[in-house]
């Protein structure tokens, strides 16, 4: 059974710290390129971060030098560490993994308050 299950979410305020993370099973984790996604309330979900099976890493604008994507092959675990919160981080966060099927993770929601 294809899973990938996210952890880490919560409250944070405005500047504070939080590390996602994403057990993923039933995929072989190391050939897979994964990533992070999130959706704000009312908006489209975008992209984060996407780190491939090499490790070379990929992020958006409004989140580089902010947060930092890695993955753990042993683990079958990728990460997200979020730094220097903004309340406009705030979204419903996805775990996403790709190489010949698609997967997606069901979701963790990070709430920062200013």
């Amino acid at each position: 059974q294809v899973q990938l299950v996210e952890s880490g979410g919560g409250l944070v305020q405005a500047g504070g710290s939080l590390r996602l993370s994403c057990a993923a099973s039933g995929i072989s984790f190391g050939r897979y390129t994964m990533g992070w996604y999130r959706q704000a309330p009312g908006k489209q979900r975008e992209l984060v971060a996407t780190i491939t099976s090499g490790g070379t890493t990929n992020y958006a604008d409004s989140v580089k030098s902010r947060f930092t994507i890695s993955r753990d092959n042993a683990k079958n675990t990728v990460y997200l560490q979020m730094n220097s919160l903004k309340p406009e981080d705030t979204a419903v966060y996805y775990c996403w993994g790709r190489n010949y099927l698609e997967v997606w993770g069901q979701g963790t929601l990070v709430t920062v308050s200013s």
